[in-house]
């Protein structure tokens, strides 16, 4: 029964690896091999050295001991000539080291960098929802550092692998030479083989959790230092000091049982093989007192008792970093799987030219939550698992016609952002549909989508680079009349022309050297670079004192009638231009109308205006 049992198990599981084989086909999900196989001259000549510098290794091992007998035989000249011979083969050595340093750093510089590239571009494919519901280290670690643990633990497996077998033979040979004291090594390496099993079982479960607490404080760090404005103008110090101790002494405390475990059991292999090899000795002793081995032969197995440990060692080591390239290997790749990191998905149909006309039909959307408990460091989920919330948006319906001016109002939570990021197709609708020129918007391409809406937000990204290169991102092939024409337009001519180096000025990490209307306005240049047929405004001048808010109105009223200008606005000021304006509650809107229309008939805007002016 207990045999049927197994049988079943065994093959349920051969059909699940088979199934996931085939959907990795099916998804273009790729693993390391995928990498190797286009630098395999490159493997193959590190093999090749590797196996060069193990057989000169050998020899050495080989004539030293020959060497001893030599001279324990008192052959004196012959044993200076095997001396000679095993000096020159350490020269060898120590130049075969150097080649495989070469081709290593050659191999791992283009490999790596070629994984770096290829993750990047694929953190650009993944949804708004996945960003949303992953923290920010999640995708730096193993964008940036894991190819590298990954690239370092594939080399040190080869050199491992030739090690070991040079001291395999090493072994082999003592065995050959008393097969009674290759007995007691091959009794310790059998003991010392079933505990390291053991610590690398624990170390493949830890590992997987120690990196998930990585990712959580690399993530929590990199929040401390960009929010350090907020936290000392809000005096935060000390509640995020709190919030911050409690993830790196949940990290800390974890690692430091993970060392304690691993160090045991280590101590525990080490106690083994120090018996061993100490037995070993006192049993050649014995031997040689009996005259069971002769004293050249005593000599050469008391000089490479440490080939033993070694040996064990560098198995343990090898299992150590098979467990490293799975983990990494399961990490890096994870980020291909869309069942774990969602990605946008885009239609087929290319249009030529986009008019602007945008169309809502019955729209729902609720925004998704993860499936654990977000106070529990130590809670292991699938990234897929979610649940949705209260829907934001329901039953939606509204058409805005090409070339003209809308804008979106109502209190915060009304659901004005949660429109334009499904617009824009940030996200996607759960119901309904929405169209760009009649269109359904999840059948276009992303080049007809991402070419033809420009989205300028509260908080625009300004690169740390300079004024130019910032625009360049935009349309790389601009030229200087274009980027002249842009700055004009979003009102950055008086300023640019104040600074010391003019658009070449580097505005730091975040545009800090600028001001909020500046990265505003630089942000309304890039978009007016791209010349979109829809140009969306979210809450763009809500964080803007009045003056700057005013030049980013100019900038914005500009456009009208050149694009479809879409406005999501905190204060109405800043849209009494509009051809129209929907007023939201709740997810729905309740009138729509000019600036002067609703502050006629609609209470509730008009309050909001007036109480935004008192």
């Amino acid at each position: 029964m207990a045999e049927a049992v197994i049988k079943k198990s065994r093959k349920s599981l051969r059909e699940e690896r088979k199934k996931e084989k085939l959907y990795r086909k099916e998804h273009n999900i790729p693993s390391i091999t995928n990498y190797l196989k286009d630098y395999k001259g490159y493997i193959f000549s590190f093999i090749l050295v590797m196996l060069f510098s193990m057989a000169v290794n050998i020899a050495i091992t080989i004539l030293s001991a020959e060497a001893i007998t030599n001279v324990t035989n008192q052959l004196f000249w012959l044993a200076i000539r095997q001396a000679l011979i095993v000096l020159t083969l350490r020269v060898t050595d120590f130049l075969t080291t150097f080649l495989l340093d070469y081709i290593y750093s050659k191999f791992s510089k283009l490999i790596t960098t070629r994984l770096n590239s290829d993750l990047s571009s694929q953190a650009f494919k993944f949804s708004a929802t996945t960003y949303a519901n992953n923290p920010s280290g999640t995708f730096i670690q193993r964008i940036i550092y894991d190819p590298q643990n990954l690239i370092g633990s594939l080399t040190n497996v080869v050199e491992v692998i030739s090690i070991a077998i040079e001291q395999l033979i090493i072994c082999a040979y003592i065995f050959y030479l008393n097969y009674i004291v290759g007995l007691v090594f091959v009794i310790g390496m059998i003991l010392s083989l079933v505990i390291e099993r053991i610590r690398v079982r624990l170390n493949v479960k830890y590992r997987k959790i120690s990196n998930k607490k990585y990712d959580k404080i690399q993530s929590l760090t990199t929040e401390i230092v960009k929010s350090e404005r907020d936290v000392k103008s809000l005096n935060l110090e000390t509640s995020l000091s709190k919030v911050s101790s409690k993830y790196y002494d949940d990290h800390n405390a974890f690692e430091y049982k993970k060392k304690t475990i691993n160090n045991s059991l280590n101590q525990t292999r080490s106690i083994i093989n120090n018996i061993i090899t100490y037995g070993a000795m006192i049993l050649g002793i014995v031997l040689l007192e009996k005259s069971l081995i002769v004293f050249s032969t005593f000599m050469i197995i008391i000089n490479n008792r440490p080939s033993f440990n070694m040996l064990i060692f560098n198995l343990s080591y090898l299992f150590d970093i098979k467990s490293t390239i799975d983990v990494y290997n399961e990490r890096i790749f994870a980020l291909f799987d869309p069942r774990k990191f969602p990605v946008e998905d885009f239609g087929s149909i290319k249009l030529d030219k986009v008019k602007g006309k945008i169309q809502f039909k019955k729209v729902g959307y609720a925004y998704e939550d993860k499936l654990r408990n977000k106070n529990d460091l130590n809670s292991e989920h699938d990234e897929s698992s979610s649940i949705k919330n209260k829907k934001v948006l329901d039953n939606l319906s509204f058409t805005i016609k090409p070339n003209t001016t809308v804008a979106f109002v109502g209190k915060s939570g009304s659901g004005k952002s949660t429109i334009v990021s499904l617009m824009s197709k940030m996200y996607k609708v759960d119901e309904g549909e929405i169209l760009i020129d009649g269109v359904n918007i999840n059948d276009l391409t992303k080049e007809t989508l991402r070419n033809n809406i420009s989205l300028v937000n509260q908080f625009p990204y300004i690169f740390d680079m300079s004024i130019r290169e910032n625009l360049l991102m935009a349309k790389a092939d601009a030229t200087n009349e274009e980027l002249n024409s842009a700055i004009d337009r979003a009102y950055l001519r008086e300023f640019v022309d104040t600074l010391p180096n003019g658009i070449n000025t580097v505005v730091g990490e975040s545009g800090i050297k600028l001001s909020g209307g500046q990265r505003q306005r630089l942000a309304i240049a890039r978009a007016l670079l791209r010349k979109s047929s829809i140009i969306i405004f979210d809450e763009s001048t809500s964080s803007l004192d009045n003056y700057a808010q005013e030049y980013v109105k100019k900038s914005i009223d500009d456009l009208k009638g050149s694009s479809t200008i879409v406005i999501v606005a905190h204060r109405l000021t800043t849209i009494k231009n509009a051809d129209v304006i929907f007023f939201l509650d709740e997810g729905k809107i309740i009138d729509k109308g000019t600036f002067d229309e609703l502050f006629e008939k609609n209470k509730k805007f008009r309050s909001m205006f007036l109480a935004e002016n008192i």
